[in-house]
This record gives structure tokens, sequence and C-alpha cells, in this order.
């Protein structure tokens, strides 16, 4: 007897398939609809070649990178919580008001890390 699934996607390498169907269906609504999104993923793409030129070593290049793609992970879910928010109501709700400002601190904290460690490397840099 085969387990079923409730789930949309299916289960097995079908669900692997069609879950990253829905990832690019992800990063191209975040890329047509979301301005921050489009501003990070280009800085992203203008530091990356910096990355390999800052980078002391695999490990601090990794770190590097890893700032890059922890900006658009937090913008994403931002942005799929905002979406989320405003799918439920428009008008003024203290708790959706308070998940938004909770996702844009968490686009914040991705900033700020992006911010340091780069900010280490430069200074490694010129010191």
């Amino acid at each position: 007897m085969t387990p079923t699934t409730n789930k949309q996607n299916g289960d097995g390498f079908q669900r692997i398939f069609k879950a990253t169907t829905c990832s690019f269906q992800g990063f191209k609504a975040a890329w047509l609809h979301e301005s921050a999104f489009r501003q990070e993923l280009v800085l992203s793409i203008l530091l990356l070649p910096f990355s390999f030129y800052l980078a002391q070593s695999r490990l601090h290049w990794l770190l590097l990178f890893g700032c890059l793609l922890f900006i658009l992970f937090a913008e994403v879910i931002n942005s799929a919580l905002e979406a989320l928010a405003d799918s439920i109501t428009r008008e003024h709700c203290i708790l959706i008001g308070r998940a938004k400002d909770l996702g844009s601190s968490g686009v914040f904290i991705a900033l700020s890390f992006l911010v340091v460690v780069w900010g280490e490397a430069l200074l490694n840099l010129f010191v």
C-alpha cells in the first residue's frame, strides 16, 4: 500500500520538479512586482565580481556571497508576507502592521549584516 499525499505538488521526484517551477514563478513575481527585490538583485550582481577580489580565502568568499543571498532571501520572505497580508485586508490592522514591520526588520538585519561583513573586507583591503 502506497501512502497518499494531499500536497498539491505531489511527492517524490515529481514534487521536486513542481516545487522548482514554483520557485522560478516566485523569482519572476519578485522581479515583476517588487522594486526592492530588483534593486537588491542588481546590487548583488554588481557586488559579486568584487567579492572575488576582496575575499582572502574560499571561506571568506562564501561569507561575502552568502550576505548577498541573505538579502535576497530576506526580501523574498518580506515580500511574501506583505502580499499575504494585503490579500487579507488593506485596512489598518495592528497585527498585520506589526507583521509587515517585522518582515521589514528582517531585511534591515540582512542589509546590516552585509554592511558589517563587506565593510570588514574593505577595511582589510585598505589597512
